[in-house]
């Protein structure tokens, strides 16, 4: 019989409270790991029970949510290979790179211990996924730039490090203006009463929402 794939639920709160920790500088509560994951209060506080009997996270007097040794471990696994499914698809099978998080989160559970390594060496041993966020591994930073192009000063030139992988629609627009990281981008003006920001690309001047300014995170 094929092995099954089990607590999937437990994973996908985990990687996400580290998501939001880890890649994002957010801390997690309660009511923000609903909104994220799309799920009820009352379902969150029924998996927090079981997260903390199972000793894969703990509450500090504040109630922000803290990954343990063991939820981080389970964590980074989960996410290592989340990421190198998203190369899989966008390098290999040429998969367009907007759609890679939703199709590398149904391949991530499919993933083994015996498969994974064997698929990190064919990829070519990479330490970022397409969207730029380094592959959990042993290297792997662990503190990231929290800088996003929304906190910076009109007329400066950045790079950018990653951009916000979970929302297709948003990936579709950063793919249709050349926003991917790595680029070059030059904050070109402020229109904090519109709520704009306006940067250029290549050339190419562009108007964005400062939340979306706010989700492409720019090297140091």
């Amino acid at each position: 019989m094929p092995k099954q794939v089990s607590n999937v639920a437990t994973d996908d709160y985990l990687t996400t409270i580290y998501r939001m920790h880890h890649d994002e500088g957010e801390d997690v509560i309660a009511v923000r790991l609903a909104d994220r994951l799309e799920v009820t209060p009352p379902s969150v506080a029924g998996m927090l029970k079981r997260l903390l009997r199972d000793q894969l996270v703990e509450l500090d007097s504040r109630k922000v949510i803290h990954l343990t040794p063991e939820g981080m471990r389970r964590a980074e696994q989960m996410v290592r290979r989340h990421r190198l499914a998203e190369c899989l698809i966008t390098n290999v099978l040429n998969v367009p790179w907007w759609r890679a998080y939703e199709e590398a989160h149904l391949l991530e559970h499919g993933l083994s211990d015996i498969t994974e390594p064997s698929l990190f060496e064919m990829l070519g041993r990479p330490a970022r996924s397409p969207f730029g966020y380094p592959i959990p591994g042993p290297g792997a930073p662990k503190k990231l730039s929290m800088t996003t192009l929304a906190d910076i000063e009109p007329g400066h030139t950045v790079e950018i490090d990653r951009v916000f992988e979970e929302d297709e629609q948003l990936l579709q627009f950063f793919d249709e203006e050349g926003i991917r990281p790595g680029e070059k981008v030059v904050l070109e003006s402020v229109a904090p009463y519109r709520g704009t920001v306006t940067a250029n690309i290549n050339g190419r001047s562009i108007v964005m929402g400062t939340q979306v300014a706010g989700r492409i995170w720019i090297k140091r």
